[in-house]
């Protein structure tokens, strides 16, 4: 059985996976508002793809319940910052994507909550647990 911060994370992983799919396809589709091909680091794809990965990582990893679960649920939470951080409030296409980037923005908070939480009591002592 899994506990409830378990939950929570796994929860919250998913909302991001699912919006960073969102934002892979309309990057595929050209569907509005869709996200560039490239910004100045790299190209946007590739970068959603690592998101991705990180995000299934941390939940295969056990989300709060391992420190490898831990350190891969808050790295997800600091990549998904970037497509959905504090900086779209001021997007000129705010107005279209409020709905993901307060979900995701959400979802970070409850993640990084809860993985310190966890990490602050000592819970997981690199152990798997399920």
């Amino acid at each position: 059985m899994s506990s409830p911060a378990s939950r929570t994370c796994r929860a919250s992983l998913g909302v991001l996976v699912v919006l960073q799919v969102v934002m892979l396809a309309a990057l595929f589709t050209q569907t509005p508002p869709h996200p560039p091909l490239t910004i100045p680091l790299f190209g946007l794809g590739p970068f959603l793809g690592a998101s991705l990965a990180v995000a299934v990582a941390a939940v295969l990893l056990g989300e709060a319940t391992t420190r490898a679960g831990q350190a891969a649920s808050l790295l997800a939470a600091a990549l998904a910052l970037l497509s959905f951080g504090p900086q779209k409030w001021f997007d000129p296409t705010f107005g279209e994507i409020w709905p993901a980037v307060t979900l995701a923005q959400v979802a970070i908070v409850v993640l990084v909550l809860v993985c310190l939480g966890a990490i602050r009591r000592g819970d997981p002592a690199g152990s798997v647990s399920q």
